[in-house]
């Protein structure tokens, strides 16, 4: 009898074991479908762009989204709302040290940390690193069939991006460009 108890036990133990079993799944993103679109402010106006995303992947535990890791290519930071020599000149200095350093930081990442579900809306935490700075930030993110989307507000300040910034500069007055800024993201998987 006691021999039977036993292996009933291990058998109920055993099978809410595997009950609790995930099967995690990586779904790579597909970077030549995925866009990355920012938008920068300043008192006298706005400027916008892309950024291209080098590699990227989500995961899942069945539907639900549980984690992943992005690299965004900084070198490849452009400009679209303006043509010609005035979109080289700004992407230039983007690409310089004033802005992102892309000759010594060619790369930005972020790593989910945390993702809180609710229906096919997530609230994602992670940890976005530029310059070789990190810092957590949270945003929202939907997912619909193989797409998802998220708007995330950036601190430039965060990342020692320091140009016309006035958490750097005093008396900059209509040149200050503000600190936050925005990343439209649209990943494709």
């Amino acid at each position: 009898m006691k021999s039977k108890t036993t292996k009933f036990a291990a058998l109920i133990i055993l099978s809410i074991g595997l009950m609790s079993f995930s099967i995690l799944k990586e779904m790579a993103v597909d970077v030549k479908k995925s866009t990355i679109t920012w938008k920068g402010y300043k008192v006298t106006g706005e400027h916008e762009g892309q950024i291209t995303l080098d590699s990227g992947v989500l995961i899942f535990d069945g539907q639900t989204l549980t984690g992943g890791k992005f690299i965004m290519d900084m070198s490849s930071i452009s400009t679209t709302d303006l043509q010609g020599e005035s979109a080289g000149k700004l992407d230039g200095h983007l690409k310089s040290a004033d802005f992102f350093g892309v000759e010594k930081h060619p790369t930005a990442k972020f790593e989910i940390t945390k993702v809180v579900a609710s229906g096919n809306t997530y609230k994602v935490t992670g940890d976005l690193t530029i310059k070789d700075i990190t810092n957590p930030i949270t945003f929202d993110m939907t997912i619909n069939g193989n797409t998802a989307v998220a708007q995330l507000k950036i601190d430039r300040a965060k990342y020692n991006v320091k140009y016309g910034s006035g958490s750097f500069f005093d008396d900059l007055g209509d040149r200050t460009i503000y600190d936050e800024f925005d990343l439209n993201v649209k990943l494709v998987f």
